[in-house]
């Protein structure tokens, strides 16, 4: 439990990931769309697995219409403070932020995940360090023939 009121006084945890199955609720009609509200509190979703909706996983709550799934997860993401997750992203860029890595982790149940805090998680990736690919990874290097 301190581990979560300690959590609720950082800055950088997005308040959010504290919400009832009801706020949750509040909040998709809040955005315009009050007839989503029975889905998300139907499927039980709390501020700590929004992080887990996306565009995926709404059909199978009941967001069917693609307008509003564009709108919702995006609305999600704002709520978060993570970015956009792009498909043609390269690997070549550094990792996502920590903030949305932390959330991930954070989403899931158990022991651990509710006493981890951010600032513990960012003690855990501070160790980590990033390093592009290798720049000659997959090319076909000449054999040293002379044809």
């Amino acid at each position: 439990m301190s581990s979560q009121i300690e959590e609720m006084k950082d800055q950088r945890v997005p308040q959010c990931l504290f919400w009832s199955i009801d706020d949750v609720a509040n909040w998709i009609e809040a955005i315009g769309f009050p007839h989503y509200k029975e889905c998300f509190a139907a499927n039980s979703i709390n501020g700590r697995n929004l992080i887990l909706v996306d565009a995926s996983t709404l059909p199978a709550i009941g967001v069917k219409d693609f307008q509003h799934i564009l709108v919702i997860t995006d609305e999600i993401r704002k709520l978060l403070g993570i970015e956009k997750l792009s498909w043609n992203r390269s690997i070549s860029l550094a990792p996502r932020e920590t903030l949305g890595l932390y959330l991930e982790r954070k989403s899931k149940t158990g022991k651990e995940s509710d006493a981890m805090t951010y600032a513990e998680f960012l003690i855990g990736v501070e160790d980590m360090k990033w390093e592009p690919p290798l720049g000659n990874h997959g090319l076909i290097l000449p054999n040293g023939s002379s044809n």
